[in-house]
């Protein structure tokens, strides 16, 4: 199995978007109070409202996230590279972020609409008109799998993933090292 460190930019986006002063304050900037609870958190459910109703404003959104997140990931993997250890770096947004350029094996993990809409629901808690508007706010996915140098489909069961990502881990080992 390949050993690898892990960055995940959904949970760093959460992290800056909860504890990032300098972030909430860009936010707030941009957003207006509306978008804080009295408890000075972000109602991350009316931030998500707006920006997924308006395209200009959810790419502001980006404009605030996106280069922080790659402040975050790109240093950590041009060190990992120089100490020849692997990084796995789950971007979703990774087309649509131009960061693929930064990066050795691009790998799409792609599942059905209907999959991908039920898990946003379920894990994200989440109605099916709100996953979907996220979805669609999404490079789509034959763009992406175009792109990729591998897919590993994940529509099945959990077994099912864990043998495709051996076997993947077993084959980048084989090829890399």
């Amino acid at each position: 199995m390949l050993s690898a460190e892990v960055f995940d930019a959904d949970e760093t986006a959460r992290r800056l978007v909860e504890k990032d002063s300098q972030v909430q304050q860009r936010i707030r900037e941009q957003f207006g109070d509306e978008v804080f609870a009295q408890t000075g958190d972000i109602d991350r459910a009316k931030l998500r409202a707006i920006v997924f109703a308006n395209e200009t404003r959810r790419r502001e959104l980006e404009a605030i996230l996106h280069p922080v997140i790659r402040e975050t990931w790109l240093p950590q993997a041009e060190k990992f590279r120089r100490e020849k250890k692997w990084l796995l770096v789950d971007i979703p947004l990774l087309f649509e972020t131009d960061a693929g350029q930064y990066f050795d094996t691009l790998v799409v993990i792609a599942c059905s609409h209907d999959t991908q809409l039920r898990r946003l629901c379920t894990l994200r808690n989440l109605d099916e008109q709100m996953a979907g508007k996220i979805i669609a706010a999404q490079m789509p996915l034959h763009v992406k799998i175009s792109r990729a140098d591998h897919v590993i489909w994940n529509d099945g069961a959990m077994t099912a993933l864990e043998r495709q990502t051996t076997l993947f881990s077993e084959y980048l080992t084989k090829r890399y090292g």
